[in-house]
């Protein structure tokens, strides 16, 4: 089918053309192809074209959307792709709300290197939250699949060397947008939520050793002399895996969060640093920030003399967790305590015990946690009866080498008894003490204002750090890195940092997961065409939702034609 045009010379020697929608058939009589016009359109210097466009239009409705976008004729627009929008702008409003943008750019103009660097840095940040890759990757990632504002395209080495830079200013960085994040959102800040994780690496060996300060950071090679290091450790390092493997190197980061679940702050040690290098640092790194008094919220792993005394300085105070199956001296006294539990929520009772002076002790009583405890305890019990049932005809260094390999697994061994004569028994009297545990477990705290309701329910809020922490493996992608260097693994802890600061604000802002706002914003995408005039591209129509969201986040609806390049003349 085409559309035929015809000339006739009138009387005056002017010529009008007419045009025709015709197509060609096939006359099986005489075995050749005839021409059959299906509508006269009249004189071209008549055509209704508003009709014709009408017509077109009504006919691309029986096509694909995709395959209507590409019908075309010489001289009108041609369809070249389309990439995802609508995460990145929810992104990019966000990051510019918040000030990062200008934040980094006035930094910038202090060096060589120009506001390229910023929009590299947030396409980074984008890619985590939205299609989490390789710096490689992102590079590509941008451009093809996603549109950034003012970055159509980036290059590998580009990554690097913005990373590079975001890991020299990382701490004025880090001050300024908690600065700016406290104010805008008027953040909480009196109850801080605290907690350590560690991420491994695949790599034959350990990194070199090399001298470094209190923090963990490298000491120049040009340093003054006689300025002693704190510490000679690699950078990835063994230690104790959070992850269970501690055959590998690793890292260990930390996560300080508010009540509300925004994570302020990031640090990352080498791998396997002392809970008491961390504790001291942290709370030199929020000192410095002068804010008011603070009460620190961590788990069980901290709860050592030391970590105590050092979160207890500068006048701030703590809620720890106590482990209840220690033996220690303060769970046995508070265990023995008479008391009635109070109610604080219907899955927590709470209970608190005088057995200190300078400190405050609230055992907790989950009443859903019996059943649970219980469930997990006879599963343990019935793999340990097991491997055990039929050793007492075994000789004895073979009773000895399962002893040993039970001994590598802390909830079998927990239940596992030696008789006298090397004979492997179920502990009974430890199954009845583990019993009387369930759905219970303790706190202390130095802060003599709180109520044991709010300190049960402080630590309880601890959740939002591990939520932090399984979102950053989980979502970002916090492994596996891809870098070799110091400095790129640091600044690639920043950038997730970064990336779960925007998710968890919008979270908190919509009350919606971000895996389903990332999937409803995905669905806006941007459109490219070209044609006689030049290049634009337009986005697809916002859907209700997409609204909604854009609304709760209080940010603007992007405009429908996002950039219009005219045709250059020859």
């Amino acid at each position: 089918m085409f559309v035929r045009s015809s000339a006739r010379r009138n009387k005056d020697g002017t010529v009008v053309r007419y045009l025709q929608l015709a197509h060609n058939e096939w006359d099986p009589a005489s075995k050749s192809s005839k021409t059959k016009v299906l509508h006269n359109f009249g004189r071209e210097d008549q055509l209704d074209r508003a009709a014709v466009e009408r017509l077109v239009t009504s006919l691309c409705r029986l096509l694909d959307p995709e395959r209507a976008a590409t019908v075309r004729t010489p001289g009108e627009l041609n369809y070249q792709g389309s990439a995802a929008f609508g995460g990145a702008y929810l992104l990019d409003q966000l990051w510019r709300q918040l000030s990062i943008d200008k934040i980094m750019t006035s930094m910038l103009a202090r060096t060589r290197r120009g506001p390229y660097t910023e929009r590299v840095l947030f396409a980074l940040v984008a890619n985590r939250a939205l299609d989490a890759s390789s710096k490689l990757a992102a590079s590509h990632w941008v451009g093809r699949r996603a549109h950034i504002d003012g970055l159509a395209s980036c290059s590998d080495d580009a990554c690097y060397r913005a990373m590079d830079w975001l890991h020299e200013c990382r701490d004025a960085i880090e001050k300024k947008v908690f600065d700016q994040v406290a104010t805008l959102l008027n953040l909480q800040v009196d109850l801080l939520f605290f907690d350590t994780t560690s991420t491994y690496f695949q790599i034959d060996e350990a990194d070199e050793r090399v001298d470094r300060d209190e923090r963990g950071i490298p000491l120049p090679d040009d340093r003054e002399a006689g300025e002693e290091p704190a510490m000679r450790k690699s950078f990835r390092a063994y230690g104790k895996s959070k992850d269970h493997r501690d055959d590998l190197p690793q890292v260990v980061i930390g996560l300080a969060v508010t009540r509300d679940g925004i994570p302020v702050r990031c640090w990352c040690w080498p791998g396997g640093t002392a809970d008491a290098t961390v504790i001291s640092q942290v709370k030199k790194d929020m000192r410095d920030w002068t804010l008011a008094k603070i009460v620190w919220v961590g788990d069980r792993g901290f709860t050592s003399a030391d970590n105590r005394r050092t979160l207890r300085s500068g006048d701030h105070h703590y809620i720890l967790g106590e482990k209840l199956r220690s033996g220690s001296p303060e769970a046995e006294a508070a265990l023995s305590r008479q008391g009635r539990y109070t109610d604080v929520a219907g899955n927590l009772k709470v209970k608190e015990v005088r057995i200190s002076e300078h400190e405050r002790f609230v055992i907790c009583f989950n009443p859903d946690g019996p059943d649970r405890d219980s469930a997990v305890r006879e599963r343990l019990l019935t793999q340990l009866g097991e491997l055990i049932d039929g050793t007492d005809d075994c000789k004895s260094d073979k009773r000895a080498e399962l002893r040993g390999v039970i001994s590598t697994k802390p909830g079998l061994n927990r239940y596992l008894r030696v008789t006298a004569g090397g004979l492997l028994r179920i502990d009974q009297a430890k199954v009845k003490a583990e019993a009387k545990l369930d759905g219970k477990y303790l706190l202390r705290s130095s802060d003599p204002r709180l109520s044991a309701e709010e300190i049960a329910l402080g630590f309880k809020q601890l959740w939002q750090v591990e939520r932090g922490w399984r979102d950053m493996k989980q979502i970002i992608d916090l492994r596996p890195v891809y870098h070799r260097l110091e400095q790129r693994i640091r600044a690639h802890v920043i950038l997730c940092w970064l990336a779960l600061l925007l998710i968890r604000i919008i979270e908190t802002s919509t009350a919606r997961t971000w895996r389903h706002i990332r999937e409803e914003c995905e669905q806006l995408t941007i459109a490219t065409f070209t044609g006689p005039t030049g290049t634009f591209r337009q986005i697809a129509e916002l859907t209700k939702p997409q609204r909604d969201i854009l609304t709760q986040l209080d940010l603007p609806a992007p405009k429908k034609v996002i950039e219009a390049i005219p045709t250059t003349p020859s």
